[in-house]
């Protein structure tokens, strides 16, 4: 599903506004938060998920800790 949405002003930043079909299929409404994922194919939304949240800072804190080690393992 491809979805065009303009850029706009709001306040003094910029945003998006998502079509209603666009926040249905993600099930949020206004005032949810989402992730905005890089990924090889380009950015993807999805709804935030305060344990997956939880277990990205988690993972976060084990990469600084060990990344030599994980640098190590990556070669």
């Amino acid at each position: 599903m491809a979805t065009a949405v303009k850029i706009t002003t709001i306040g003094n930043s910029v945003g998006i506004v998502l079509p209603k079909e666009v926040l249905t299929r993600l099930h949020v409404e206004k005032g949810d938060s989402l992730y905005v994922l890089e990924t090889p194919d380009g950015i993807t939304l999805t709804p935030y998920d305060q344990n997956f949240a939880a277990e990205m800072e988690a993972a976060k804190r084990i990469m600084r800790k060990h990344r030599d080690v994980l640098r190590k393992l990556a070669e």
